[in-house]
């Protein structure tokens, strides 16, 4: 019954992200509008990580196996595809070597920003003594 309340909760952001896809103007996928409403909630508290955290690990073990559909359907593609081969892997390729430096260079700078020792308030300095 717990992960059945758990998946309902992370349904009732997804159909929260289709309400907003729905009357924002903006082209941003419901899935995205959804995703950062549940982030919303679980950082201002609203939602506890406990309320949904096994479903959603559930959820996270088993998207590898929603990508099989689509790589299989790429196959019935290859004709079309075929001409475009090069410039995909070329985009695929910097674009990954991009995300992996961007995501390195932040988390160093998380590092060192939890590394760094807090300063200290300034102590009041007394004027010298006439």
């Amino acid at each position: 019954m717990k992960f059945i309340r758990q998946f309902g909760i992370i349904l009732a952001f997804i159909f929260a992200g289709e309400g907003l896809r729905a009357v924002l103007p903006f082209s941003v996928p419901a899935s995205i509008y959804g995703l950062a409403l549940l982030f919303l909630g679980l950082f201002t508290g609203l939602i506890r990580l406990d309320w949904v955290e096994d479903a959603a690990d559930w959820l996270v073990a088993i998207m590898p196996i929603t990508f099989v559909p689509a790589s299989v359907a790429l196959i019935d593609d290859w004709e079309i595809l075929r001409p475009f081969l090069w410039p995909l892997l070329l985009i695929c390729t910097v674009s990954t070597v991009v995300v992996f430096g961007a995501s390195g260079l932040a988390i160093q700078a998380l590092i060192r920003l939890e590394k760094k020792p807090s300063r200290p308030e300034k102590e009041k300095e007394e004027p010298p003594h006439a």
